[in-house]
């Protein structure tokens, strides 16, 4: 009877070893993809089981039961996650479990770039196959509901920047940290700027932020260009910007801005009309929002391009005038 547990024993041992040694082998083999990369979805939800039937019928596995043996083995069952994942060709077993396991899905990304419009950013997002479109057949007021917005314009609302997600993320997500990093971003501004700003609120600076951002070429200039119209401002000079124009004309903008655009009033015309226009035309970036509420201490109310992306700023109207000869006429 001993000799036959004994030997009952040594056979379960070896029995062990082999399946241990055949897992082991399995664990660190290449699964060898087709073709070289390949993405994949695990449902929100799902158990062990499913996960492995998944892989199955995404064509990673080609039956679900080592893997499911090999994640209990090393008591992984209870920590995978779901998301998109992608798998490099030469993949094993083991890796796949860890990323699994530490959750290390694919994320999409999108990046919205100072002084581009709310349609640009909204096309930017239909356009990424990484989020999952839900806006489409929706207006810009009813957008701004999704946020929780107060206003009817998104025009400047949201936050340039990059932002990471999970893929097949909603659009509205996306722009809700958008949304949400501009308010949070330029009510901390607001509360720290200068004193005797000629802002009735906010959203007036976030409007001359967006100017400052579209007239700027050089980073530096920010400020001075924030106190030139400032400087306008309060003596009752109208701004004359040519970005606002140019976003008031809308998709009769050809690349070129005539005289008749400038005297041509519309709401965004800042040649026929005091004061700011009434929305943002673009979106600014924290710099051009910090030089809206930290403007440069300057008697400046006029500058002109020298042709390098920088300014000449001048305090007199004949002293601007020989800038433009000089700069723009090249006399």
């Amino acid at each position: 009877m001993i000799k036959r547990i004994k030997k009952w024993l040594f056979l379960s041992l070896l029995v062990s070893l082999a399946l241990a040694g055949w897992l082991a082998y399995y664990a660190v083999s290449s699964l060898k993809l087709q073709p070289n990369s390949q993405e994949i979805t695990i449902q929100p939800k799902s158990g062990l089981k499913s996960i492995a039937n998944q892989l199955v019928q995404q064509g990673v596995l080609t039956e679900p039961w080592r893997f499911i043996m090999i994640a209990k083995v090393l008591h992984k069952e209870s920590y995978l996650q779901a998301g998109d994942y992608t798998l490099n060709r030469n993949v094993t077993p083991y890796q796949l479990l860890l990323s699994l396991n530490h959750g290390k899905a694919t994320q999409g990304s999108v990046t919205f770039i100072e002084g581009r419009t709310f349609a640009q950013m909204r096309s930017k997002l239909e356009k990424n196959d990484a989020v999952k479109q839900t806006i489409s057949v929706l207006s810009e007021s009813e957008i701004l509901r999704k946020v929780g917005s107060e206003y009817n314009v998104a025009e400047g609302l949201f936050f340039p920047d990059t932002y990471y997600f999970d893929r097949n993320t909603a659009d509205t997500i996306v722009l809700q940290r958008s949304y949400d990093a501009m308010k949070n971003k330029l009510d901390d501004a607001w509360s720290k700027r200068v004193t005797g700003l000629p802002y009735k609120n906010s959203y007036q600076a976030l409007i001359m932020a967006s100017i400052v951002e579209k007239e700027t070429g050089k980073a530096a200039e920010r400020p001075m260009i924030a106190g030139v119209f400032i400087n306008r401002m309060r003596i009752g000079m109208r701004l004359q910007t040519d970005p606002t124009v140019i976003y008031g004309m809308g998709a009769q903008y050809n690349g070129n801005i005539r005289k008749k655009d400038l005297i041509a009033d519309t709401p965004y015309n800042t040649y026929t009309r005091n004061g700011l226009p009434p929305t943002p035309i673009a979106m600014p970036g924290l710099a051009s929002i910090e030089a809206a509420l930290h403007p440069a201490n300057t008697k400046a109310l006029y500058f002109v391009g020298k042709g390098d992306g920088s300014h000449a700023f001048s305090s007199s109207l004949e002293e601007h005038n020989r800038a433009v000869v000089k700069y723009q006429l090249k006399k």
